[in-house]
């Protein structure tokens, strides 16, 4: 495995820069594609022009697992990062380095665990991001529900 460190030498906190901009446009790429696949599979389940509007429990059912696919995608992108820490040797080890990612994307960071010194930045990069994907993810939910609730999908 490579080190790093001697980056931060050369350029104090432009490191951060350099890997956590690119890991933003990532994720949010990689995130905007999965809810467009999400949107368009719960389309197809409850699309208006069937025999019968679908059911509540079939609407109901459409919006948790919409839910369960985004915690999916949420979970994905924070192991993006857990894996840019542990290879970058800004944490020990994977577990560390996935408990730090997913409390830093939540901005939760509450585990207790700092990155290396020239890394710091990074994590809170990383918290810019997941402010960005969960914004995006509460936008979509929201849109979900408001296509669901419709009379074009589901009967009252």
């Amino acid at each position: 495995m490579r080190d790093f460190s001697e980056l931060y030498n050369v350029a104090p906190w432009t490191s951060d820069w350099a890997w956590g901009i690119p890991l933003i446009v990532f994720t949010v790429i990689f995130h905007v594609y999965g809810l467009g696949l999400l949107y368009h599979g719960a389309a197809l389940v409850l699309k208006p022009d069937r025999k019968a509007p679908p059911g509540r429990v079939l609407a109901t059912l459409v919006i948790g697992i919409s839910a369960l696919y985004a915690i999916i995608l949420h979970g994905f992108e924070a192991l993006v990062w857990a894996m840019a820490y542990y290879w970058l040797r800004a944490l020990p080890n994977r577990a560390s380095s996935i408990l730090y990612s997913l409390g830093s994307m939540t901005t939760h960071g509450n585990a207790n665990l700092l990155l290396h010194p020239q890394w710091r930045l990074m994590g809170s990069l990383e918290s810019v991001d997941g402010w960005i994907l969960f914004g995006l993810t509460t936008a979509f939910m929201f849109t979900l529900f408001q296509r669901v609730w419709t009379d074009r999908w589901l009967s009252t």
